[in-house]
């Protein structure tokens, strides 16, 4: 019995192997079963759970928290952790609307990476450097929780971003 079977198996997977061949033989590849296969795909749904989780998990640190209200103390202080923290989080964003907006959607240029192989690193290592400066700044007065709650702002700025586009 488990002979037959595994003939029936093994005859299915030649015949599938042989028309394989034979379509790659003759040089077109089955372009109706890939327009087929593009139309039965369904685009990922804009709204899921962990998009809104993020965003409803940002939301409501900032309010419980008086993340504003906080930075606003931070900033009668005179705090250069959190003005240089800015000031790179700034030039990280600047690189980073230049390469979307100028070199993408202006100049057409789709591969940037190869052609300006340092802009990303550098925007991500000017980034990094802003998250430390905030967690500096922010410490006094969150300790340990500080790094986690920065990341859960980042998240959900990311994620409500990711809902618009």
């Amino acid at each position: 019995m488990a002979s037959l079977l595994e003939e029936k198996d093994l005859r299915v997977l030649r015949q599938r192997f042989q028309r394989q061949a034979e379509s790659l033989l003759q040089g077109t590849e089955n372009e109706d079963s890939d327009e087929e296969k593009k139309k039965k795909e369904k685009p990922l749904p804009r709204f899921n759970l962990h998009s809104v989780f993020w965003v409803l998990a940002a939301v409501a640190l900032t309010y419980f928290i008086d993340f504003f209200e906080v930075v606003k103390e931070i900033l009668k202080g005179g705090c250069m952790w959190l003005f240089t923290g800015t000031v790179l989080l700034a030039i990280s964003l600047s690189i980073a609307l230049y390469c979307i907006v100028y070199l993408e959607w202006y100049r057409r240029i789709s591969d940037y990476d190869n052609q300006y192989p340092a802009l990303v690193p550098v925007t991500v290592a000017v980034f990094v450097t802003a998250a430390i400066c905030y967690n500096v700044a922010l410490w006094p007065i969150w300790s340990f929780f500080t790094p986690f709650i920065l990341f859960t702002q980042f998240m959900g700025v990311v994620m409500l971003v990711s809902l618009f586009g």
